[in-house]
This record gives C-alpha cells, sequence and structure tokens, in this order.
C-alpha cells in the first residue's frame, strides 16, 4: 500500500496525475485553452496549485477564504495571487442573496442585514425578508464589510469536471477514489490497456456527455419540465452509450409527466424512446387515455418479441385487461407451478429482521442457513469468470480504478465476452471449476468487483456451496445472469440452507407479514422451477399478531 495520504499534498500529486493522464491520452480532444492549463498549472508555485485542487475537489464554486486554512498551503490570500492571474479563481465575486445565504451562517447573516432581521428569526424566514426588498447582487465585501473575510469563485469549475469525465469515463466517480485506494480501503484490478484504451474518441461526446448530465441535475433539481426537455436532443445519438444515457432521462421525464398527468406528453416520450421500458409505459399510458385498440396492437408487438423477462411479465398483466376492455373473451392461462412454501409463527425478535429470524429457526448445526441474498450466486459467477469480466477489451477499461468493465450494463456485455465465458463456464463440465474458484479467491480477495461481494461471505461458506450445488445449476445461474446482467443480478432469494452430509441446498426466500413477492423474484422463482433448483418460500407471521 502507498502511504500517500503520509504526504500532506497527496491531493496535488492525485491531481498532477490526472493532468498528466488525460494530457496523454485524450490530448486531441482539448481546446487550446483548456491545453494551455494544463501546461500552466505546473508553473504556478506549490501553494497555489494545491488551494486551487482544494477547491476543485469541493462541492461548489465559492468559497471564503476563512474556510480554506489548510498547513501544507499557509494563508490562502497569498496563495490565491497566481490563481487569480491566470483567471482560474476569482475575487470578490459578484453574490445574489441565494449564493449570500449559502456562504454565511445565521449569526453572520444578522450582522450583515443590522436592523432589516432580528435574532429570533429563522434562516429561512430571514431569507424571505430580505427578498421581499429584492436586493441586487453585489460584491461579497459589499455584503459583508464588518466580517474580515475574503470569498473567491472558481472560474474552471467545468473544466474539472471535464477532466474528471475524461479520466473516468463517468459522472460519479470522484477524487475520493484515489485517496480510498492510497488508504488501502478499495484495491482494484490491475487491467492491462494501452495508451489508446480511453472513455471518449470525439470532443462531441465528451460535450454531449455533460450536457445530458446538466439536463439531468435540472431535472432532478425540479426545474420545469418543458424546459429541460427543450434541451435535449430530439433526435437519437449515433453513439449507442449517449443514446442509452439520453433514453433513460427521457424515460425518468416521461414517468414524471405521468405523474403529474400530462399523458400526452408522456406519450410522446415513450413512443419515441427506444429505452428499455418506454414501450411497457406507452401501453400502459394508451390504457389511461383511453385508447384500448391503439394499446392492444402495441402490446401484441411487444408479446411477439419481447425486450425482456420483465416486458414479457407485465404483459401477460396487461393483455387480460385489454382484452376485456375490448370485449373480448380472455385466454385461458395455465396455472404456474408453485414453489414450496414454508409458514412460520415466530415471536417477534428484539433487533434482529425478519430474515434472520428465519435463518436462526431453520438452521441446524447439519444444515447451516446463511443470509446471502444475490451475493452467494453472483459472487461465485465473479470467481469463475474473473477472467472474462476483466479482460482488456477495447473501451472496457481506461484508468485504474475500475471494479467492473466500463461495458457492464450495455446489451452487447455478454456478446462481445462469448467465447471467453464459454470457455469458463466450460469448466462446469470437470472438477476444474472448484480449483479455479478456490484459485481466485485466494489470488483476488478483496480486489473491488461488481460480482464479487467479499464481505458476505468467506472461505467456509465458499466450500460449503462448492460442495453442495451441483454444476450444472450453477451453469443456470450463470448464463441467465449473463443474458441481462442490469436485472437479473438482483431478485435471488435471501438465504440459503446447506446439507453438506447430503451434498445438496435450497433457496429460501423469506415474506414477512404483509409483504409480497416482487418481480424479479417471481421470475427467479419462475426460472428455477423450471430448472428443478430447489427453491422455498418462507412466509412469516409474528407469534403476537397470529389469529
Amino acid at each position: 500500500m502507498r502511504q500517500a495520504l503520509e504526504n500532506p499534498f497527496y491531493y496535488l500529486d492525485n491531481f498532477r496525475q490526472v493532468l498528466a493522464w488525460v494530457g496523454e491520452r485524450h490530448g486531441d480532444l482539448l481546446h487550446d485553452h483548456e491545453r494551455a492549463f494544463l501546461d500552466h498549472f505546473h508553473q504556478v508555485p506549490q501553494a497555489a496549485q494545491a488551494l486551487l485542487v482544494r477547491m476543485v475537489m469541493r462541492k461548489g464554486t465559492l468559497f471564503r477564504a476563512s474556510k480554506l486554512r489548510y498547513a501544507e498551503i499557509g494563508c490562502p490570500m497569498q496563495a490565491s495571487v497566481a490563481l487569480i492571474e491566470h483567471g482560474w479563481i476569482e475575487i470578490n465575486p459578484m453574490l445574489d442573496l441565494v449564493q449570500l445565504f449559502a456562504l454565511l451562517k445565521k449569526d453572520e447573516l444578522l450582522r450583515v442585514c443590522g436592523g432589516a432581521a432580528n435574532t429570533g428569526q429563522r434562516k429561512s424566514d430571514l431569507f424571505q425578508c430580505l427578498l421581499d426588498k429584492a436586493p441586487q447582487p453585489k460584491p461579497f465585501s459589499s455584503w459583508c464589510e464588518g466580517l474580515e473575510d475574503a470569498a473567491f469563485a472558481l472560474t474552471i469549475g467545468d473544466l474539472g469536471d471535464r477532466l474528471r469525465l475524461m479520466f473516468f469515463g463517468n459522472i460519479h466517480q470522484d477524487w475520493s477514489e484515489f485517496v480510498l485506494a492510497d488508504l488501502g480501503i478499495f484495491r482494484y484490478e490491475q487491467v492491462a490497456f494501452s495508451p489508446a484504451s480511453r472513455a471518449f474518441h470525439a470532443r462531441a461526446d465528451v460535450d454531449a456527455y455533460l450536457h445530458l448530465h446538466h439536463c439531468r441535475e435540472r431535472f432532478e433539481s425540479g426545474e420545469m419540465v418543458e424546459a429541460v426537455l427543450s434541451d435535449i436532443p430530439p433526435t437519437p445519438y449515433a453513439n449507442d452509450w449517449l443514446e442509452h444515457r439520453r433514453g433513460k432521462l427521457l424515460l425518468s421525464i416521461a414517468r414524471q409527466c405521468e405523474r403529474n398527468g400530462d399523458l400526452s406528453l408522456a406519450l410522446r416520450l415513450h413512443a419515441a424512446n427506444r429505452y428499455p421500458g418506454s414501450r411497457e409505459r406507452a401501453i400502459r399510458v394508451l390504457e389511461r387515455c383511453d385508447q384500448p385498440e391503439a394499446a392492444m396492437h402495441l402490446a401484441l408487438t411487444a408479446q411477439a418479441a419481447p425486450e425482456s423477462e420483465h416486458e414479457a411479465q407485465q404483459l401477460q398483466r396487461i393483455l387480460p385487461r385489454l382484452l376485456r376492455a375490448l370485449g373480448k373473451p380472455a385466454v385461458c392461462q395455465v396455472r404456474a407451478a408453485q414453489p414450496e412454501r414454508i409458514d412460520l409463527i415466530l415471536p417477534r425478535p428484539d433487533g434482529m429482521s425478519v430474515e434472520q429470524a428465519v435463518r436462526a429457526h431453520l438452521g441446524r448445526s447439519d444444515a447451516p442457513v446463511y443470509y446471502v441474498e444475490n451475493a452467494l450466486i453472483n459472487s461465485l459467477l465473479g470467481l469463475l469468470c474473473w477472467d472474462a469480466i476483466f479482460a482488456p477489451l477495447p473501451g472496457a477499461f481506461f484508468h485504474p480504478f475500475h471494479a467492473g468493465p466500463a461495458d457492464l450494463t450495455r446489451p452487447d456485455f455478454h456478446a462481445r465476452r462469448a467465447g471467453l465465458f464459454d470457455a469458463c463456464l466450460s469448466k462446469l463440465g470437470t472438477d476444474e471449476y472448484r480449483v479455479c474458484i478456490r484459485r481466485t479467491f485466494r489470488e483476488k480477495f478483496g480486489l473491488q468487483s461488481h460480482f464479487v461481494s467479499w464481505g458476505l461471505f468467506d472461505e467456509a461458506l465458499l466450500e460449503l456451496a462448492l460442495a453442495c450445488i451441483p454444476a450444472a445449476h450453477l451453469r443456470a445461474f450463470f448464463q441467465r445472469i449473463l443474458e441481462d446482467v442490469p436485472n437479473h443480478r438482483s431478485g435471488l432469494p435471501d438465504l440459503i440452507q446447506l446439507w453438506p452430509g447430503e451434498e445438496r441446498y435450497r433457496l429460501i426466500e423469506v415474506k414477512g407479514p404483509g409483504d409480497r413477492l416482487q418481480d424479479n423474484q417471481k421470475r427467479w422463482i419462475e426460472f428455477a422451477l423450471r430448472q428443478q433448483i430447489p427453491l422455498a418460500v418462507c412466509y412469516v407471521q409474528w407469534l403476537e399478531a397470529a389469529p
């Protein structure tokens, strides 16, 4: 483990690493002023560099000098001189009332407002009082003459986001990844990739990603739907990855339109969207609009080629309603096979979940029960197929902090690695799969993986699982998950009971009082029954509530 945090400028070293990485691999995607920043950054004093990075790595763009005091930087006013000269920060920025209230504490606001406020007012009441007077924006120093402080505005915040995006390939990872890795809290598989490996190959794609991200932020902050929609490109992106993001955002907006009662707009958005789930929502909106013929036409089209198990499941519920609405006879549906049922009446435990209560009740020394939910089966898949998952395919890995490939949730994730996964799953034909899983468990223990939940199972449970779960069942589990990773990694039963003496097992889904099976759980149950996988649903009532 690197002891980088012993260096007080650890965060500056990390930022310099990002600049070097982006400059080397994405230099052709930068404008002249952005390349100039990368060149000039190293020329300013170290204290100035550190102060700028502290601002870049914090939330927002407005900062008070008194809140930027760090031992390794020294006086923030002195360190800021070079940054102001380069235009990377602005001193004494213009502030409106909202910005002022974000920077000052209540007691400071009372001093600033003088006779316009009283100590008994809440901060929100004080804001409304001043807002009614409609004060105009003015410099920080004009607002806060008696505070003996200064304020800075970061002017390169957008560039910081751009650099972070080009490095990570997404906007949700941030600078803390470096710190967590330096501390040894997170450790990552080191995947070989060439200097040409990168998230983006065109500046327009970076621009589009940031634009969609800002649109989503505006939507989630409560901005009017129409205003956000006007800034979302009306036509699909040629880049499938960007189009996936656009479609996901449009689905969220259309769902909000449904909640708002704007069914006409919701239907237009759903009908033009190819994102998974949009077609089902369009059918439902057509139902709500009293258009059963159009809904039936679209439902039959979907039934002929469902986009997923989820859509097929929803159509089984929708079609009978549409047939009734059209006055047509319902299609007789064959009753699906039912899993084993366990009914328990247990005393309500203190400080214990219903799953833990069932685990304690059913567990025996010769047949222990473990609370694993989705962790165990996914982890076994991740261990057996580690090399396939972390194969250095183009566009899959492009920085040192990957817990899985960047295309993990894309429709072609499995197809791009079909041969590699086939090679891994072929080991299930012999005892080689156990050797492979054990070896990966030892060699990769603790490395971040989207599949392997290191903290939820140990070597003892691993050995029990390998002894009790047949290879044929593992193959069935793994193939189903790989068919649709985003949707099939969840919904597995809560518990597993293992009989090592008999080399058998049972999955147990637990439902407490009033709880019902979720759709993805039902799909796993149906799959298990088809594959003759032992599975039971346990329904629990508390003793004091039992009739």
